[in-house]
């Protein structure tokens, strides 16, 4: 596969994964980060700013944490608008999965 297109679609799942990371529960950026790059080689200068961006659409609250060995850990919270957006979010992927399935089922 082209580095262009798993990057691309690598962006059109990001925000979808994210908040199923969060719907499993409560963590902090870089845990989510590096669940991310772990699993789909998506690094923290793309999670960062979706994070934010997630937070501002309502998506995700944030609470701070203290932490034993450092400063405190903010934390990100799924809203019941995000679950709803990931419910939306997985629906969509699952039919757009299935119509690319079955065109390729064609090409073959």
């Amino acid at each position: 596969m082209s580095e262009s297109l798993q990057v691309q679609l690598k962006k059109g799942v990001l925000e979808m994964c994210v908040l199923a990371l969060l719907s499993g529960g409560d963590n902090y950026a870089y845990e989510i980060a590096s669940r991310m790059a772990e699993a789909v080689g998506m690094g923290e200068g793309t999670v960062y700013p979706l994070m934010r961006r997630m937070q501002n659409e309502g998506l995700v609250t944030t609470y701070l944490v203290e932490s034993p060995s450092g400063p405190p850990r903010k934390y990100y919270k799924l809203t019941k608008t995000g679950a709803l957006a990931l419910k939306s979010q997985i629906d969509d992927w699952k039919s757009f999965e299935l119509s690319v399935r079955k065109i390729l089922g064609e090409a073959a």
